[in-house]
């Protein structure tokens, strides 16, 4: 039998100093390296390639120990493992069994309390939370990450999908991004047992076979102007932002969370910074004399200390959505503040000759034709300043014959 092929010496080992790689036989290497670091390595080849399985640093590893490590390598390439994918699958069955103890609604705390940052309405964080607590976490907030499987998921999933869908579908869209969060934490192994694609799809409906869906409910533009007048007979912050909202056609986010340095008063433009547009694209406004009157107006409400246009209650926070929404009911119950952008929209079909496009830069919107959009790089505001102008202009034709108009109540 052959003798074991050791070729270094202790004494030798802690002597060498000339960087390169010194063999002690059977595939055991030390590597001293330009920094005068020590390391030892196994080399094997799989696949005719060759391989380094690292097993430390010297003298944290005495020559001994490397020897003994090298071994273990060896023995596993007689069985057909590679050394390297047997340790990474070690340390990550190590991870997993460190993670046991991690349940579900930790992860999504943890994934919640880290997202928030870049949600741009507070109230997001308020519906990932609630919609989790009252449908998710009864069934496997209290499981491990690692043991929710597609069962648990459709136990989740499966009792609303019918009566709630689009609740449901964001429910799952939760646990999904949830899962995806955990597996690259290293907190569970295995595919998403929440994908819709390939997975959830084999066992629910289409979302859109459930439940049609559900526009948002808008005035009739032709009813705008009588309930616009109404509404500047009213001298709350609340009336003001929805007067300024429908003026300039955009989302209640953006223009509750409007701030005063957006505002150019002498060039008569409202700047939304990318951060606050659905299309994370900055979003100029053109402000006709009837929102420029509404900036003005504006400015008994606010503090010294107020920054947002249309100050809250609360000091450094925005009036509130609700208190918008509130006005539109007490008119019509069936009505949402959305809904106006949906009557301008109609009013520059119906009663303008603007281009379609300018109608959906107007609201923000990106154009769907990719090959439309490479060619239209400008916004169009200069046309689009006449649009809102003509808007204004609309919206005022019954001014001064603002009349009460009795409450609408939502069909049984």
């Amino acid at each position: 039998m052959a003798k074991t092929v050791k070729r270094l010496k202790d004494l030798q080992v802690k002597r060498l100093s000339k960087p390169g790689a010194y063999p002690d036989g059977e595939g055991l290497y030390l590597q001293v390296r330009n920094s005068g670091a020590k390391d030892w390595f196994y080399r094997y080849e799989v696949a005719g390639k060759g391989r380094k399985r690292g097993l430390g640093s010297y003298p944290t590893i005495s020559l001994e120990q490397a020897r003994e490590d090298a071994l273990v390598c060896r023995q596993l390439r007689k069985s057909g493992v590679d050394p390297i994918e047997h340790s990474k699958n070690l340390e990550l069955e190590k991870t997993l069994d460190n993670a046991k103890a991690t349940t579900f609604k930790e992860c999504a705390d943890t994934y919640i309390n880290t997202h928030k940052h870049g949600w741009r309405d507070e109230r997001h964080e308020y519906q990932w939370r609630k919609s989790l607590e009252n449908y998710a976490y009864p069934v496997i907030g209290d499981l491990p990450v690692q043991s929710i499987d597609i069962d648990l998921v459709m136990k989740v999933i499966e009792p609303i999908w019918f009566d709630k869908t689009e609740t449901a579908s964001r429910v799952r869209q939760r646990i999904e991004n949830i899962l995806d969060w955990a597996t690259v934490r290293k907190l569970r192994l295995g595919d998403n047992p929440a994908l819709w694609r390939g997975r959830l799809d084999k066992l629910l409906p289409k979302r859109s076979k459930v439940q049609k869906q559900i526009h948002f409910a808008a005035m009739d533009y032709r009813d705008v102007p009588e309930y616009f007048q109404l509404l500047r007979t009213k001298d709350t912050i609340a009336s003001k932002a929805l007067v300024f909202t429908i003026l300039t056609a955009t989302r209640t986010s953006e223009s509750r969370g409007a701030v005063t340095d957006e505002i150019d008063l002498k060039g008569k433009i409202w700047v939304i910074p990318d951060s606050r547009m659905k299309a994370d694209r900055e979003h100029r406004v053109p402000l006709s004399g009837e929102a420029m009157k509404i900036v003005e107006e504006v400015k008994p409400f606010k503090r010294q200390t107020d920054e947002f246009l249309f100050p809250g209650l609360a000091r450094d926070k925005p009036t509130s959505a609700s208190s918008l929404l509130k006005i539109v009911k007490q008119h019509d119950e069936t009505l949402t503040v959305h809904g106006f952008r949906s009557a301008f929209r109609d009013w520059c079909a119906e009663q303008t000759n603007f281009p379609r496009e300018v109608a959906e830069a107007a609201l923000a919107h990106s154009l769907k034709d990719k090959t439309e959009a490479a060619y239209q790089r400008g916004d169009l505001f200069e046309k689009r300043r006449k649009l809102m102008d003509q808007w204004a202009q609309y919206c005022l034709k019954n001014k001064g014959q603002a009349k009460v108009v009795p409450i609408r109540k939502k069909a049984k």
